[in-house]
């Protein structure tokens, strides 16, 4: 651990000190923040677009470690410095930086594009002190499960719809040779991820609303209940799965020796790049009875803002207002394998395309969405929690009061009356 802190200080100040020796953006140059260096091309291509409908605005792209990209851009702009616009994340992060006033507030007198995007998009990208929104969303992302079709077509087996066939199809490619679920627990927020996808189904959107009502915890019988069916999946996942984490688990599913991969949308562009040839489909995960719903949990990724501080103000909302038009959504959604919240985005892509239509039948991603504003996060409480459960040091119900006691220490609704 001390190892860890002394790098990323040495890391922050590096990275400051560089800083230092720029001079800030002049009139008519602007800089773009973010965690995604893997997004480079895109954006380039991009901000070439913005370019050419804004003569003399350059934009220069700056990415930094995801890891380490909040606290550099918290001292960054702590400090007076920082790109003019940067990826801001959503929910409980946004907060974090708006509150502080680092970030400059958006409404549709200056961005009038707020006004192509949804309530729940902007929700994700508003501060619940003052309700107003600090960045323009840029994408949502759908948690389901992914199909390796050539290895189902191999084993003359059809992608499962039920938990019973869950069952008999994961026994039937285990009898195979074939891992039937990529996914191991040794990573953490992936275990959320996993849980998310399984269970949504089993809660389904009276759960949530229950929970923000104070009408249930998550030591309901419901929730403690789905937890207890994940223990079912141990014997479709790899061999070894507490010591398999997010990298090997991906690796499984690209090479085909796993047959299904529980992830988000955002793998699609990776999985994509990884293997050209993956012949793979995505779908929402099983009901536990036939002619039930079946729901996707569906979260808000991040969004633009605008650095309240920045010398190049109307620059800077001119390039976030570019990035809420149609043409923008439609040429992000088209390069980086997202769906944009910005309505009427034409999705080319025929599997993004099927999981827009999934997300007609989705609820919130729930942790993200509703509980990771405060400290400990019910991110945080869940994940610690699924990993000593899936690793026979604690049970369902044991999760499902930690996750309760966390989250009571800030959730009003789950304070018990004396």
């Amino acid at each position: 651990m001390k190892r860890h802190t002394t790098t990323l200080r040495a890391t922050i100040a590096a990275t400051l000190f560089s800083l230092s020796t720029i001079l800030p953006a002049t009139a008519g140059e602007l800089t773009f923040w973010t965690w995604r260096q893997e997004d480079r091309a895109a954006y380039t291509e991009l901000f070439r677009d913005f370019t050419a409908a804004n003569p003399g605005i350059k934009v220069n792209f700056e990415a930094f470690a995801p890891e380490n990209y909040n606290t550099i851009a918290s001292t960054a702009l702590a400090g007076g410095k920082g790109g003019d616009v940067l990826q801001a994340r959503a929910y409980g992060v946004l907060e974090q930086f708006a509150k502080t006033g680092y970030y400059r507030k958006l409404d549709q007198a200056s961005v009038p594009e707020l006004a192509n995007l949804p309530a729940e998009a902007l929700a994700a990208e508003t501060l619940r002190a003052d309700g107003a929104v600090y960045a323009l969303p840029y994408a949502s992302q759908t948690l389901g499960l992914f199909i390796n079709k050539d290895v189902f077509e191999k084993a003359g087996l059809t992608p499962p719809t039920t938990w019973a066939e869950l069952q008999s199809v994961g026994a039937a490619l285990k009898a195979k040779g074939i891992t039937p679920i990529a996914n191991g627990t040794a990573t953490a927020w992936m275990d959320e991820v996993f849980a998310g996808i399984f269970t949504a189904p089993m809660l389904g959107p009276d759960f949530v609303a229950d929970i923000l009502a104070g009408r249930a915890t998550f030591e309901d019988k419901r929730f403690t209940g789905a937890l207890a069916h994940l223990l079912e999946l141990r014997d479709l996942m790899p061999q070894g799965y507490t010591g398999i984490d997010y990298p090997t688990s991906q690796q499984l599913f690209l090479s085909g020796r796993a047959a299904m991969f529980a992830g988000g949308s955002f793998e699609i562009a990776n999985f994509r790049k990884q293997n050209p040839k993956l012949n793979m489909d995505f779908i929402a995960p099983v009901a536990m009875q036939q002619g039930q719903p079946r729901y996707v949990a569906k979260f808000f990724d991040g969004g633009y803002a605008v650095n309240a501080q920045s010398p190049n103000q109307e620059d800077a909302i001119k390039l976030v207002r570019y990035m809420g038009t149609k043409a923008y959504g439609d040429k992000f959604a088209a390069l980086l394998g997202n769906i944009s919240p910005i309505k009427g985005v034409e999705i080319a892509d025929p599997l993004l395309a099927k999981v827009a239509q999934l997300n007609a039948v989705s609820i919130p991603y729930i942790m993200a969405v509703h509980f990771r504003f405060q400290s400990p996060t019910g991110s945080e409480l869940l994940s610690a929690g699924l990993q000593k459960m899936f690793a026979g040091q604690a049970t369902p119900e044991q999760v499902g009061a930690d996750v309760t006691a966390g989250i009571a220490t800030y959730f009003t609704p789950f304070q018990k009356k004396p």
